[in-house]
């Protein structure tokens, strides 16, 4: 049996469908990347399956245990971090550890042993006796990681982890969860990067309004729009509708327009010479041109195609 598992979970709040049948699986010792928008439904389908929201409707496996029915047995098998560090800045980080640790029931001697494997773990010792309000933003994401292993759970939720940290810290973050993954913690990530979803899930579930509009490894969704892309950039935004109409003829598929970055992109299905016949029809349509590059397509291409709308445009999901 999958690690995860939800069958046609529903969640409404008031006349807002959060979730509306969502179909999940996610096997042992891999990584699964949910990606979507704020709004879309990741972090009450996080709650749902960590026991902190009851659906509406459907159901939830966590290694084959009900969670709405065993929520206790549940919690015992799960780590949760979520978008905000549950730390508490007033303990050092040592603290912490042992604190979570006797939450779960553990003895003082094996909570402080534990404690002290995970700053090890996470190359906390040296600040592992600092106080938590110390920490930089890096610091404390992982030890708020490090607080959710502390009961060695089979599974592992990371809702937005890279949330609010800089590139160094984000990059030092993708790291760890890899090593992770690699000592067989299973894991459902989800995120609002692309580029994140990319590196490190082996399989990625879209969903967008509460609901999943697309599902496989991120090379399968890319194939899902075309072997490369045609990508003409223009100096002058109100040429885009002709230069739209260009790439149009030549390509296939409604061409992509970005008003944003004056970029127009198509799915072609051959690349050699496409670039000067690009630049010719451009040209005799008296669009003027700033670069025109064939390239791969990424996640942010399969999300804009599958969506209509890049992941920044849907507001903060208050829940």
């Amino acid at each position: 049996m999958p690690a995860v598992v939800s069958e046609g979970l529903v969640k409404k709040f008031g006349k807002t469908e959060a979730l509306r049948g969502v179909d999940l699986q996610v096997e042992r010792g891999t990584v699964v990347g949910m990606l979507g928008p704020n709004g879309a439904g990741k972090t009450t389908m996080v709650r749902i399956l960590t026991t902190l929201l009851p659906p509406d409707g459907g159901r939830a496996l966590i290694d084959g245990i009900d969670v709405a029915r065993e929520p206790q047995k549940v919690r015992a098998r799960i780590g949760l971090t979520g978008q905000y560090a549950a730390i508490d800045e007033r303990l050092t980080g040592r603290e912490n550890l042992e604190h979570i640790g006797r939450l779960f029931h553990m003895g003082r001697a094996p909570a402080r042993q534990r404690a002290g494997e995970l700053l090890e773990r996470f190359d906390l010792v040296d600040a592992g006796d600092r106080l938590v309000k110390e920490y930089s933003g890096g610091m404390g994401r992982r030890l708020d990681i490090a607080m959710s292993l502390i009961a060695k759970p089979s599974v592992l939720f990371l809702d937005e982890p890279t949330t609010g940290l800089d590139p160094r810290s984000r990059l030092a973050m993708w790291d760890l969860i890899e090593e992770l993954v690699a000592e067989g913690t299973t894991t459902l990530l989800t995120t609002q990067y692309l580029d994140e979803a990319d590196r490190l899930a082996h399989r990625i579930v879209v969903i967008d309004h509460g609901s999943v509009i697309a599902e496989g490894t991120a090379e399968e969704l890319k194939r899902q729009i075309g072997g490369e892309l045609l990508e003409v950039t223009v100096p002058d935004r109100a040429s885009l509708p002709d230069a739209a109409r260009v790439l149009g003829s030549i390509g296939y598929g409604a061409p992509q327009v970005d008003d944003a970055l004056g970029q127009v992109t198509v799915s072609i299905d051959r690349s050699i010479g496409i670039v000067p016949a690009a630049v010719r029809a451009l040209d005799l349509a008296g669009v003027k041109v700033d670069d025109v590059v064939v390239r791969r397509p990424s996640l942010d291409d399969v999300f804009l195609s599958l969506t209509g709308h890049t992941t920044e445009d849907t507001p903060e999901d208050p829940r």
